[in-house]
């Protein structure tokens, strides 16, 4: 199994490259690669300090993670911190980021780029976020017997690492030093499976978005666009939650309708553009007078979503009719009823919020009409599920604590 484990992930680097001929994001993918070890050496030259590796798939792993390495750079100040990303998504986003000493991209993983990487490193303590999971990095970090954290994972009982077939990719599980995990079945079902250095810590992505919720952030703007009139903020969204949105406005025009796209490019934007029947803007190009006509506001840039929910009514977080939702945290964190499509039962969090109310699953247009007619109708019913969603988050904050206050306890290289 190993050796097709390796031919499979070659394989993958092979189809990367192919597709790098015509796509930017692979393109990027293939030359943020060129040359990492001489930048890892450069970037480590005449630097003797205890390292820290930090690894995250992409940006919304980086979030999740980035209480923690908040943290660590406090509580560790004397150590060397490399950041490291598999996917351009995050690289490109946090390329320049001043957390760490170092960001690059994680070599793909094989028996000599796992050992090469961590040779040249030779860090002292590794954390990789939610699922990455890497059979010859692991098998090299345990071998060496470093410290090796995993953060804010989650499990559910169909998962390969779980299934007979599955005992090849359960002891990736079994090379880390601890698993930091989401909720208490996935304690026990890890238990069960012999997987016992566990502790349930929750999800860091709480304490970021209680963070970012608490922020005195102002967009004059978007508040005035806002003001006196019921507003829904819409981040994340697809083509296919910007259809949902649509008729909703059709049925509610005198609705006004902040909506973040997942993606800015022009076609994106342009695209939203000719769906939309009433008069749309661009944050690029709205004035403080905008056409009282103007009922929906394009957000065109980007690194605002998370703080701009503030200013819905109503929030709504697209992925729903795609993959699966998006990061419904952080519009809950400022207690407004989130809606969401059907694609969301993967996600704790959506079944959560979902069960006591204050997350709400539609299908379509009409779903999303009638739920905010009856919320709209009910203003204490409104506020009740308002109340429940900012409690929900307040409930599971501290999720970093419980980590650190474990690396007091177990980790002496200060």
């Amino acid at each position: 199994m190993k050796v097709l484990y390796y031919l499979l992930i070659q394989l993958y680097g092979l189809l990367i490259r192919m597709a790098s001929l015509f796509s930017n994001k692979a393109k990027e993918w293939v030359h943020g690669r060129v040359g990492w070890k001489q930048k890892l050496k450069d970037a480590l030259k005449n630097n003797s300090n205890p390292r820290i590796w930090f690894h995250c798939a992409s940006l919304g792993e980086f979030e999740q993670g980035r209480p923690v390495l908040e943290q660590l750079r406090k509580d560790f100040p004397n150590h060397f911190i490399l950041l490291s990303f598999f996917s351009p998504s995050g690289y490109e986003a946090k390329k320049n980021e001043t957390i760490a000493d170092y960001v690059c991209y994680m070599p793909l993983d094989g028996p000599r780029t796992s050992k090469a990487f961590i040779n040249i490193l030779n860090p002292s303590l590794v954390f990789f976020v939610k699922y990455e999971f890497w059979f010859f990095y692991g098998k090299e970090l345990f071998r060496r017997k470093i410290s090796f954290y995993c953060l804010s994972a989650i499990f559910r009982p169909g998962q390969i690492y779980f299934k007979p077939w599955g005992k090849f990719f359960k002891k990736i599980l079994t090379r880390y030093t601890h698993l930091f995990v989401q909720d208490q079945s996935s304690l026990e079902l890890l238990y069960r499976n012999s997987i016992p250095s566990v502790t349930v810590s929750g999800d860091t992505r709480f304490d970021r978005v209680l963070e970012i919720s608490s922020r005195e952030a102002s967009f004059p703007l978007i508040e005035n666009f806002c003001k006196n009139k019921v507003s829904f903020v819409a981040g994340s969204t697809w083509s296919e939650d910007e259809k949902v949105l649509a008729a909703f406005m059709q049925d509610h025009p005198e609705v006004k309708l902040v909506i973040a796209p997942h993606e800015i490019s022009e076609t994106r934007i342009r695209s939203i553009e000719s769906r939309f029947k009433g008069i749309t803007k661009r944050y690029s190009t709205l004035e403080k007078d905008v056409d009282a006509n103007c009922n929906v506001l394009i957000i065109d840039s980007i690194g605002m979503l998370s703080l701009i929910y503030r200013y819905g009514k109503y929030t709504y977080v697209g992925g729903g009719f795609g993959k699966g939702v998006h990061n419904i945290l952080e519009a809950a964190a400022y207690g407004k009823p989130v809606f969401f499509g059907p694609h969301h039962l993967k996600f704790k969090e959506a079944r959560d919020l979902k069960a006591m109310g204050g997350g709400i699953g539609i299908k379509n247009g009409s779903n999303l009409s009638s739920a905010f007619e009856l919320l709209e109708k009910e203003e204490s019913n409104y506020q009740v599920l308002s109340s429940k969603n900012r409690k929900y988050i307040e409930d599971r904050k501290d999720t970093t604590a419980i980590l650190m206050n474990y690396l007091s306890m177990n980790y002496i290289n200060r």
